[in-house]
């Protein structure tokens, strides 16, 4: 059975990211892919400290979270990654888990697996963010299935950006189910 692993990147628990990704999961797991969300909030997943040890040996010295996160990637057929806009780009938390998988590139695990983006944003900031994934799965050498990006904002209002508030933005809700879909299609017959 095909694996899809949807990644939240959101240092909140069950915040907007959290809740996309769940949506693409939920319509993928429908289509009949098993499915596993993987919550980076209240996980450790140091900075990558450039030592290159992983050139040696393709494993990380750094022992974190990102350990158990390895092998669920490696597992995988298809990743949905997601991550909140911070200043017009990923948040620390989807930067540090990008930066961590130079060890699986040695390795070359990720190669020709499927990636989809997931963002959820308040007012503006998702090219750069998008700019940001689609070059990691791009530098991978992943099939970029597509992406679905989120406002979490009440028309552009600060108290907007509250937990959960993307579920009124209908267009983008539907981008992430579609994302699932789509990656579940892909992985079933090897055509976009």
């Amino acid at each position: 059975m095909m694996k899809i692993l949807g990644i939240s990147c959101s240092p909140r628990v069950k915040g907007n990211t959290e809740t996309m990704v769940q949506a693409s999961l939920a319509k993928a797991q429908e289509d009949g892919a098993e499915t596993e969300l993987v919550n980076l909030a209240g996980k450790t997943v140091s900075p990558c400290d450039g030592c290159y040890s992983c050139r040696n040996n393709g494993e990380c010295h750094i022992n974190d979270d990102m350990q158990d996160i390895y092998t669920k990637l490696s597992e995988a057929d298809g990743i949905i990654l997601g991550t909140p806009v911070y200043f017009w780009d990923v948040s620390a938390q989807a930067k540090a888990l990008i930066d961590r998988t130079l060890a699986v590139s040695m390795k070359r695990n990720l190669r020709n697996k499927a990636a989809g983006a997931v963002i959820a944003q308040g007012r503006s900031g998702s090219t750069g963010a998008l700019a940001t994934l689609h070059n990691f799965f791009v530098a991978h050498r992943m099939v970029i299935i597509g992406n679905a990006v989120g406002f979490g904002s009440d028309k552009g209002t600060v108290k907007g950006d509250e937990v959960g508030t993307v579920k009124g933005d209908e267009v983008g809700m539907r981008g992430a189910e579609a994302l699932g879909r789509a990656m579940v299609r892909y992985l079933n017959s090897g055509k976009l």
